[in-house]
């Protein structure tokens, strides 16, 4: 890991223990996630809540559980009987109408994902992290029927918090790239939510101010007015009417997002251009391929994806995670849930 990275990572840790948050984990039965609780209380980056299950791979073995419940982590069972009620309670509330019925409900509380992701939204814990062992679509499916999406948004997303070597200065710089994991085909609309997301994120996560800039392959039309053009701008124009505050700008190319020579030939008097460090892509596809290039080429570091956008923060893992991913994840998690900062202005 670059030095960049690594220091990044030990602020990212540094500042979810001050803000000294609740995390429910959900696959503790998993060896990855017990590997990461133990660092996580040796080094006080979060409490962590170890919600387990009934069934073996649901749970650890009774010694191990004893031994985290001592160095001090909560386990809570699915099975009992106070937890299990209020978690099927509050799924009927939030799914009856669409069809959930009493007993799907009493079957779901009894499994760990949904019964962590209803104790983040009923207060009992501030975040939840999964993925490990559960799909995206699995977790992405139990947050949004148990927490569902912010005040205002009405598109969940992701995002790659990429640590860059230097390339406009002598020192690293972590960039926000969005959305890479969830949203294929984003509408005007969803852009504008899937930067909006990230913007909110920005200062809890990294600790500056967002400066967006809506990628396309046109920089102010000069590719054409194709129709992932107009999707651009229409978001652009849609995040300058409800966040007036927020710099944003697009459409602009990734150089003149980024590079301050190209940006004052191609986007002159933008706020924006040169200095973006939110970039939302016109789609997954593009999203996804230039994190990966980056990643590969330019030897970034990838932390994430992060959702974004739910009402509190659950979080996803890939299934190919390491412990280090485990701890990195919910030292993000801590900092999302944290005090709010406006999504313009400055930590």
């Amino acid at each position: 890991m670059s030095t960049a990275g690594t220091e990044f990572l030990a602020g990212l840790r540094a500042r979810a223990a001050a803000a000294s948050r609740t995390v429910a984990f959900a696959e503790s039965g998993d060896v990855r996630t017990v590997a990461a609780v133990r660092r996580l209380l040796a080094e006080g980056v979060v409490r962590p809540v170890l919600v387990v299950g009934d069934e073996a791979d649901d749970r650890p073995d009774d010694a191990t559980l004893r031994q985290l419940a001592d160095a001090g982590a909560t386990v809570v069972e699915t099975s009992d009987g106070a937890t299990h009620a209020r978690v099927r309670d509050h799924l009927l509330a939030r799914r009856a109408a669409k069809g959930l019925t009493a007993d799907a409900a009493d079957a779901l509380a009894r499994r760990p994902l949904y019964a962590a992701d209803a104790l983040v939204a009923l207060g009992a814990a501030d975040g939840c992290v999964a993925g490990a062992v559960h799909t995206t679509a699995d977790v992405l499916r139990a947050a949004l029927w148990c927490v569902g999406p912010a005040e205002g948004v009405a598109t969940v997303s992701s995002a790659f918090y990429m640590v860059v070597p230097p390339f406009r200065g002598d020192a690293a710089e972590v960039l926000t790239f969005t959305d890479c994991a969830v949203v294929p085909e984003p509408t005007a609309a969803q852009l504008a939510d899937i930067a909006r997301a990230a913007a909110a994120d920005r200062p809890r996560v990294v600790g500056d101010a967002p400066r967006v800039a809506l990628l396309s392959y046109s920089t102010r039309g000069s590719g054409g007015d194709g129709a992932s053009v107009a999707r651009v701008r229409e978001a652009a124009d849609r995040l300058r009417a409800s966040d007036p505050a927020l710099p944003v700008d697009g459409d602009l190319q990734g150089d003149a997002a980024l590079v301050a020579a190209v940006a004052a030939r191609k986007a002159p008097g933008s706020a924006v251009a040169g200095q973006a460090n939110v970039l939302v892509f016109p789609s997954l596809d593009a999203g996804n391929i230039a994190y990966k290039l980056v990643q590969r080429l330019a030897g970034a570091e990838a932390v994430g994806p992060v959702v974004q956008g739910l009402r509190r923060p659950c979080n996803d893992l890939s299934r190919g995670a390491s412990a280090d991913d485990i701890v990195h994840v919910a030292a993000v998690t801590a900092l999302q849930a944290a005090a709010p900062a406006p999504p313009h202005s400055a930590p």
